[in-house]
C-alpha cells in the first residue's frame, strides 16, 4: 500500500494537471454531498407547506417538485458514489498529506465523518418521504393525480 501511496503522489508532483483534476473532483463531491443535504432540506421546508396548506393543489406543487429534486438527488447520490472512487484512490497522496502538513488532521477526519453522516442520514431521509410521497399521491383524485404526473 505504501509503494502505491508513492507512485500515486509522484504521479501527482510529475502532472500538475491530474493534480487540478483530482482537486476538483474533490470538490465537486464536497458540493454534491451539499447538493443532497441541501435538496433534502429544501423538499422537507416543501412539504411542510404542503401539511400546512392542506389543499389537493400544494399537494400537486409538492408532487411536481418531488419528482424534480429526485432527480437532482440521485444526480448528487451518484456523484458522491463515483466521484468517491478518485478520491479514495489518491486520498493518502493528496488529502491526507496535504492535511497533515498543516495540522489539520483531526479537522480532515471530523469533516468526512460528518459528510458521511450527512450522505447516510439523507439517504435515510429521502427514502422516508418517498413512502410519504405514495401516500400523498394516492390521496389525490384521480384527474389531479394525472395532473402531478405530467
Amino acid at each position: 500500500m505504501n509503494q502505491l501511496n508513492q507512485y500515486l503522489s509522484h504521479l501527482l508532483l510529475q502532472s500538475p494537471g491530474l493534480g487540478v483534476a483530482v482537486m476538483m473532483n474533490n470538490y465537486l463531491h464536497d458540493m454534491a454531498t451539499g447538493l443532497l443535504v441541501g435538496s433534502g432540506f429544501a423538499l422537507h421546508a416543501i412539504l411542510g407547506i404542503q401539511r400546512t396548506m392542506n389543499t389537493p393543489e400544494a399537494t400537486v406543487f409538492f408532487l411536481k417538485t418531488n419528482r424534480q429534486m429526485v432527480k437532482l438527488f440521485k444526480f448528487a447520490l451518484w456523484w458522491v458514489v463515483l466521484g468517491g472512487v478518485p478520491r479514495t484512490i489518491f486520498y493518502v497522496s493528496f488529502e491526507w498529506a496535504n492535511a497533515a502538513d498543516k495540522l489539520q488532521v483531526p479537522a480532515l477526519a471530523v469533516k468526512h465523518v460528518m459528510m458521511f453522516t450527512a450522505v447516510v442520514w439523507g439517504t435515510i431521509a429521502w427514502r422516508r418521504m418517498q413512502k410519504r410521497v405514495v401516500a400523498l399521491r394516492d390521496s389525490l383524485p384521480a384527474e389531479l393525480r394525472q395532473a402531478a404526473e405530467s
